[in-house]
């Protein structure tokens, strides 16, 4: 039997050149493709600096005095990055997408059910991030509202150039914009700062009780804030050499840089009064180049994100290249993008924090606890059409995160990975000892 275990060696297979062409949406990534810890982290870096994030920051802030606040963005953005390095370690490991992951973990059927799970939510952030960044080509030129269709469109083609040709272009773009992006946001805290009095304001700040959120809600959502994302690491983790170098890079990026994104829009809602970075930087001198660092950020999580939909289209309708499924995925979300569905972000980042991560713990669970951290090749593999089991362990999940947040109690996204993880094996035994099949054939 051909398993996906890590070695150190030289791999001496060469990747076949239609699918190296597409980033291999259907199969391993081989060791002459993977790359080192830098790139990885840069790419995932420029997924995770995402504007939208600062307005959940912003809103938690209008909630909780200041000591409260920072242990919500603590508590929060420390459950994200250790679920996220976890997937990640799993993706440099076998070198498999999320959804092709999801497909042992849930069978040839059941995957479906997180590809268009994830691939939804991604296309549905696509959307949200096209209206911000329709929102900042409009306030830098100064064009009438009525040009705003069009700047959505354009814009939206635009920002899937990089995707389309894969984790190359992806790298490339992020290692323009992280940077200057993170100079810009250090020079925006401490002028923030400034304005608020000095540090000692900032952590005598009081909300006015305006805004009203229980702490397990508040830690939902900032988990929700990048819990899609983060599920589909893998995606990009796989093109890591070794499974230390895939950990680091994305507990690093998702806890340093959401962490980050989360707490300056918080510094945001209590320096300037508001969440609106926009509003903020337009206050600056430099407000046109401000917004230009912003644009080329935005278009740097909108590549990862048309990237991340695309892989699961692929899986999604069994197809060998993700390419097309870009292309329709950016047509789905300038619909959206066009119908409102940036008013509907809170409530879409507490059904995030509810449903996605019980697919990551099914995942994590079925490779721990049942494959013993190996996967056979998936062109040696047959596949249940279900497996139960897991399916069994994600509704576990599901159910596990909705209660406990409706009941304001403990960390829903937490008790869902760790419900789900931890049912799968209780499943795979119930299920088999009851004499249904688990278990795929693995033909080699």
């Amino acid at each position: 039997m051909t398993t996906q275990t890590w070695q150190d060696g030289p791999d001496e297979v060469r990747p076949d050149t239609a699918a190296a062409n597409d980033d291999y949406p259907q199969s391993e990534v081989p060791r002459a493709a993977r790359r080192g810890f830098w790139p990885l982290f840069v790419v995932l870096a420029g997924f995770v600096i995402f504007t939208p994030t600062m307005l959940s920051g912003a809103r938690i802030a209008g909630a909780f005095p200041a000591g409260e606040l920072l242990s919500v963005l603590a508590v929060g953005s420390l459950v994200l990055g250790l679920y996220v390095a976890v997937l990640a370690v799993i993706g440099a490991r076998t070198g498999l997408t999320t959804v092709l992951l999801a497909r042992f973990s849930l069978g040839h059927h059941g995957a479906k059910l997180a590809g268009l799970l994830l691939g939804g939510t991604q296309v549905c952030w696509y959307a949200v991030t096209t209206v911000l960044l329709a929102d900042l080509a409009m306030r830098a030129t100064g064009l009438d509202t009525a040009f705003t269709p069009v700047v959505v469109v354009v814009g939206s083609a635009l920002t899937a150039v990089a995707a389309y040709y894969g984790f190359r272009g992806l790298e490339l773009l992020s290692a323009v914009s992280v940077p200057l992006v993170l100079v810009l946001f250090a020079w925006v805290t401490v002028q923030a700062v400034g304005v608020a009095g000095g540090p000692g304001a900032l952590l005598s700040w009081n909300p006015d009780g305006a805004q009203t959120l229980t702490w397990a809600t508040a830690v939902t959502t900032v988990v929700g804030t990048f819990v899609s994302g983060g599920t589909q690491t893998p995606n990009w983790s796989r093109f890591a050499r070794r499974p230390r170098q895939a950990f680091v890079a994305a507990f690093g990026a998702f806890v340093l840089c959401n962490g980050m994104m989360l707490l300056l829009g918080a510094l945001g809602a209590v320096a300037y009064r508001t969440g609106d970075v926009i509003a903020v930087v337009m206050q600056f001198e430099f407000a046109v180049g401000a917004l230009a660092i912003l644009f080329l950020k935005t278009w740097t999580t909108q590549e990862n994100t048309a990237y991340a939909f695309g892989v699961a289209g692929a899986e999604l309708f069994g197809r060998p290249r993700k390419r097309p499924f870009v292309i329709g995925g950016v047509a789905v979300a300038i619909a959206l993008a066009l119908t409102g569905i940036y008013e509907s972000l809170p409530q879409f980042l507490i059904a995030l924090g509810i449903l996605i991560p019980p697919l990551g713990g099914t995942i994590i669970g079925d490779h721990l606890f049942v494959w013993r951290g190996t996967l056979p090749a998936v062109a040696d593999t047959t596949f249940l059409a279900v497996r139960w089991s897991c399916v069994a362990a994600y509704a576990a999940g599901v159910g596990a995160a909705f209660v406990t947040e409706q009941l304001a109690w403990g960390l829903p996204p937490v008790q869902g990975i760790l419900v789900a993880a931890l049912a799968v094996p209780v499943a795979d035994r119930l299920l088999t000892a009851a004499g249904v099949r688990t278990r795929h054939v693995v033909t080699a």
